[in-house]
């Protein structure tokens, strides 16, 4: 990593705090959408961010819910929930992102896990040419099923095999989607990737996509 820096990034009126860490030479950025009741400061996220750091990619780590809306949140869990705000927000990110003089020009990837899949799928149907490709750790894609169809990007779905309800929620999506896509399912995990060695093979699988669809000259 050759650059890092806290970012504010204005959205309706608000600004989202973020972590932007660039790669010299790199050619790719992933910007993650965090799950429910998570931040940028998701421990298991900046875990794979710094692995990604590694693979040659730049990140963007940044909370979708201001501090006032995250205790809102916490109280009603209704924030979490709402898809098409969160992507909202997220495509405001992906477009300023465009603008930046260190990140215009880069092809972006999407990480999302949980809700935030969701929000990362509906933003790849959305900007096609921005959005080279998303990996989704333990997402809900189905909750972005009206969008599904309409994504270009290439898709990698990353579920634990001791998690299956969302394991079934990721089979019934998979087959919405008109994009090349994957399903990796990550022996002995759950929900959260606990395991020993789970987080390190989602780290592994989403460094080998966002490397062949992300780093790879736009289509």
């Amino acid at each position: 990593m050759d650059h890092q820096e806290a970012v504010w990034i204005p959205v309706d009126g608000q600004r989202l705090r973020g972590d932007l860490a660039l790669v010299r030479g790199g050619s790719g950025i992933v910007v993650f959408a965090h799950g429910s009741g998570s931040s940028r400061l998701s421990p298991r996220n900046r875990d794979v961010a710094r692995r990604l750091h590694a693979a040659g990619l730049g990140t963007l780590l940044f909370d979708l819910l201001t501090p006032e809306e995250e205790a809102v949140d916490a109280r009603t869990r209704a924030l979490r929930f709402n898809i098409d705000g969160l992507a909202l927000r997220l495509l405001h990110v992906v477009d300023w992102l465009g603008e930046q003089a260190g990140t215009a020009g880069q092809r972006i990837g999407l990480f999302g896990a949980s809700t935030g899949a969701a929000a990362a799928l509906q933003v790849a149907a959305q900007r096609p040419r921005s959005v080279g490709a998303v990996v989704s750790r333990g997402g809900r894609p189905d909750l972005a099923s009206d969008w599904l169809g309409r994504v270009r990007a290439p898709v990698l779905l990353i579920v634990g095999e001791l998690d299956p309800e969302v394991l079934a929620l990721n089979e019934v999506a998979a087959r919405q989607l008109r994009a090349p896509w994957d399903l990796r399912i990550v022996p002995g995990a759950t929900h959260l990737f606990e395991e020993a060695g789970a987080l390190e093979e989602v780290a592994r699988l989403a460094g080998d996509w966002f490397r062949a669809h992300v780093q790879a000259p736009a289509r």
